[in-house]
């Protein structure tokens, strides 16, 4: 089976498809087959994405990617900071 990476815009899409053919009275399997996803991917999603918009999936994918950019950074002064102080100390 192929594997593709859904953007979140895709899976909030998805989501809501799958909860209109939920009301129909389909289940989660036949929803699954329509889909086009396994059931664990589902339900992952269903717990990610539950009720979200389209754009706080954008907004959350900004911000982690602003988290990770930030947690480099203090990674970074970390270690210069580490560095300098050995420098101080004398043990190189």
């Amino acid at each position: 089976m192929k594997r593709t990476r859904h953007t979140p815009e895709q899976i909030i899409r998805k989501l809501k498809t799958a909860d209109q053919l939920i009301a129909q009275g389909k289940t989660v399997s036949d929803v699954c087959r329509v889909l086009e996803v396994a059931q664990p991917t589902y339900h992952r999603w269903r717990q990610l994405y539950g009720g979200m918009k389209a754009e706080e999936a954008k907004r959350l994918t900004q911000l982690e990617k602003e988290n990770a950019r930030l947690k480099k950074l203090l990674a970074e002064a970390e270690l210069e900071k580490a560095m300098l102080k050995d420098l101080a100390e004398g043990n190189f």
